[in-house]
């Protein structure tokens, strides 16, 4: 166990840095985040910080000599980095866990070893073509790079053979092609699991993504008892299967006929689980200190229904924010910006999480102030063509 005032370290210093180092803080441990943007959001608050590079030697030996347990904000911090601290520090995730969920392909090939239901899948090393036979049942599909590919970056939906051939021309890394699914809903559920095995749960949260973005998440999901329970009993599989340390999110795919498969893995906090400052007994961050310090884990108990919604980039107009007016007019919303320089289309540059009596009360919400932030007066239908279906 490390007593309050250890420093622990954070690779990363993006908005999931931030809001560890503010829980870590609050719990009286002091942080040293590591970063190669000298405008890394979680820089503001840390005790310590490094501009450089997560594989530099001198950096990871200045993190042994400062740090006491050294944690990750996001899946593509080089894993060789975390195997060599793991030499002689706490690490959690652990540099196993992450190497596994930053590929694709070791992520997918794990899920299907072990079990667990995906969608049907091909693996295409340095662009090759798969053969006609393995070809044709994953097709329409969704093309996705084996690495560094997250809200919808590094993805392509392909619908023909030839399509397909176009796109690998020239290619040679190594992709994953999925069979496109008919969705009824996408869900996800943020768990902690601590040293000793020990796994606490959050409820499970319906998510609607635009662009391949999360644009909402409503909790609790709307969803069966039955159908709640199946989600948590997979996520726990999951991350025992992967013998699992720290703060893990699953996402899952709901298909018609009720097929639930499992999507991707997050070794972090997620993005639907930003719910959890507000609207729970402890934080997913929270959980992360306490996973990382040897701590015993709190408890997720939600104390209301609520909804999250992105800030994304696209609402920031000559580097201006947009009218914040009527969401902090709203007595139960509470906003977040992470102080990001520099917005663009489909930077999360903050979110806002609206409490209230019902989840679907909530979404209700948290769309109508999603669109009184819109840079246009009010949000364009085309502004959400591509939001995926399943929120109630």
């Amino acid at each position: 166990m490390i007593l309050q005032g250890g420093m622990l370290g954070v690779l990363g210093g993006g908005q999931l840095g931030l809001m560890f180092s503010l829980a870590a803080r609050r719990m009286g441990y002091r942080t040293m985040v590591v970063d190669p943007d000298p405008d890394a959001p979680a820089f503001a608050v840390s005790d310590r910080k490094i501009v450089g590079s997560y594989a530099d030697p001198e950096v990871l030996s200045e993190m042994a000599r400062s740090c006491q347990a050294v944690t990750t904000e996001f899946e593509n911090v080089p894993a060789a980095s975390l195997a060599t601290l793991e030499k002689s520090h706490v690490v959690r995730p652990s540099s196993r866990s992450v190497a596994t969920c930053q590929d694709r392909i070791l992520e997918k090939t794990f899920l299907r070893d072990q079990g667990f239901e995906t969608a049907p899948f091909a693996v295409l090393l340095d662009g090759r073509l798969p053969s006609p036979d393995l070809l044709r049942p994953l097709l329409p599909g969704i093309l996705k790079s084996s690495r560094e590919g997250y809200d919808g970056k590094g993805q392509w939906g392909i619908g023909s053979p030839e399509e397909l051939a176009r796109l690998l021309r020239g290619r040679t890394g190594s992709y994953v092609l999925e069979r496109k699914l008919d969705l009824v809903g996408e869900f996800s559920v943020v768990l902690a699991r601590g040293a000793d095995g020990e796994i606490a749960l959050y409820p499970v949260a319906e998510n609607l993504h635009a662009s391949g973005i999360l644009h909402l998440s409503a909790v609790p999901a709307p969803i069966s008892g039955t159908l709640s329970d199946k989600i948590s009993t997979v996520a726990r599989s999951i991350a025992e299967r992967l013998d699992y340390k720290g703060v893990l999110s699953v996402e899952f795919f709901l298909a018609e006929g009720d097929r639930l498969y499992v999507n991707e893995l997050a070794p972090r906090p997620h993005n639907s689980g930003h719910y959890t400052i507000d609207a729970c007994v402890a934080s997913q961050f929270d959980q992360q200190v306490r996973v990382l310090a040897g701590l015993p884990l709190a408890s997720t108990r939600l104390l209301s229904p609520c909804a999250m919604g992105n800030l994304l980039g696209n609402l920031w107009q000559n580097q201006s924010p947009p009218s914040l007016r009527k969401l902090l007019d709203h007595p139960s919303a509470k906003l977040y910006l992470y102080g990001k320089k520099n917005p663009r289309d489909g930077r999360k540059m903050g979110h806002f999480t609206v409490l209230s009596g019902s989840a679907s009360e909530a979404s209700r919400e948290a769309h109508t102030l999603l669109a009184s932030l819109s840079p246009s007066e009010s949000a364009r239908d085309d502004d959400f063509s591509e939001i995926s279906p399943g929120l109630s």
